[in-house]
């Protein structure tokens, strides 16, 4: 890939940062048009990236350092929209390869490290929660691991081991904080969130497990071996739970939640950050919220309806856009009905006869129960764990 040099002297081989700019614009408009709160450190993210979209031509004489800051915010915007910005092998990898890392490690680890606590809830609707202790995780989580492990395995490269013991430290923290919420959550017996919060586990320590990987240091490195493969193996420094919640995410969840590609042609979607797409299968409330919608005209109700029921049709056993449907149309004056004049006669005749509307019928409730009642069931075939 042919380097382009910015008048700063910083050579880059990735996209250049106005581009970058311009597609967080693309995936994210709601993040220029003062819909969200950028106040306070821990979303300062955000007001970077609105900085630099008003003053382009500060770019220019930016550093490594701050073109990686860059690039983790117009990921931590976009982790959770329909069409995240694509600089993972970036932050992960790329960028700690640099000619000239010697000199900004220590910046970017530093900035690594604090991107831990930046508040992403409202670029998210990925969220499980556990709302007796005040807990919340997402796939964020996921894309910070991702983030620290390359870090660490850069500093070890570098022969910089006390910059690789302090990351190491705070992703263990994480692993632990993820591991407590999962434990808690099925002390507390609440299913549905442990239903929310098994996917995200999966996806943060696959994450996890791919940047090692990468790095090729899941077999050599003694604190790579101790964390890898969390969420698939039993390993005596963590609770089984991990490798449970694995197993749960298999049998229940792994088929609802992937990539959206359908939904990235309904580009209303993209108008505000109440449209994030939630965890599947439970997204009545979305779908709820989106048939209520004042900021959505009918003809766009209707490109969402065609969407959800082009997923359902890619992804058959996956019932969480039912359910979206279902709810939105609950929500609209006359249901179905209210959007003849926005959608072909046909296409409303094949969704009404469908599985996809019958599944859409259930009563959230019975839903509700039927799932936990599953989960009830499950036997981990790995750790004989039930609920």
């Amino acid at each position: 890939m042919a380097k382009k040099k910015l008048p700063s002297g910083l050579e880059l081989s990735g996209i250049a940062p106005n581009i970058l700019l311009q597609q967080v614009a693309q995936t994210a408009p709601f993040l220029f048009s003062g819909e969200l709160d950028s106040s306070g450190e821990q979303r300062a993210y955000l007001a970077k990236l609105r900085f630099y979209k008003k003053n382009l031509k500060a770019l220019a004489h930016i550093d490594l350092a701050e073109y990686f800051h860059i690039c983790m915010a117009a990921h931590w915007a976009t982790a959770g929209t329909f069409v995240p910005t694509d600089v993972d092998q970036q932050i992960r990898e790329g960028l700690w390869k640099h000619q000239s890392i010697a000199k900004y490690m220590q910046k970017m680890v530093n900035i690594t490290i604090a991107a831990w606590q930046w508040d992403y809830r409202q670029v998210t609707n990925r969220k499980s929660y556990n709302n007796l202790h005040k807990q919340t995780m997402s796939t964020h989580e996921g894309t910070w691991l991702s983030v620290a492990i390359g870090a660490y395995c850069a500093t070890l490269k570098q022969r910089r081991e006390g910059l690789a013991a302090e990351l190491a430290q705070v992703i263990l923290q994480e692993i632990t904080k993820e591991q407590n919420l999962l434990l808690q959550l099925r002390e507390d017996r609440d299913h549905l969130n442990f239903l929310k919060a098994a996917p995200l586990m999966a996806h943060n320590f696959g994450d996890l497990d791919r940047v090692m990987v990468q790095w090729n240091t899941h077999l050599d490195d003694p604190f790579c071996k101790k964390i890898f493969k969390l969420g698939h193996q039993l390993n005596a420094a963590y609770s089984p739970v991990l490798v449970y919640a694995g197993q749960v995410n298999k049998a229940f969840t792994a088929h609802e939640n992937h990539r959206h590609m359908s939904l990235r042609q309904a580009k209303c979607l993209r108008k505000s950050h109440q449209f994030l797409i939630p965890i599947g299968p439970f997204m009545d409330q979305w779908g709820r919220d989106l048939g209520a919608s004042t900021l959505l005209s009918t003809a766009e109700k209707a490109e969402i309806i065609a969407a959800l029921f082009a997923g359902h049709q890619r992804e058959e056993q996956a019932i969480g856009y039912a359910r979206a449907y279902g709810a939105l149309v609950k929500a609209l004056p006359a249901g179905l009905n209210t959007l003849e004049q926005d959608m072909p006669v046909d296409l409303i005749r094949e969704i009404k006869t469908s599985p996809f509307h019958s599944t859409a019928e259930i009563p959230l409730p019975e839903f509700e129960q039927d799932i936990i009642k599953r989960l009830n069931n499950f036997v981990c075939p790995i750790t004989k764990i039930q609920f």
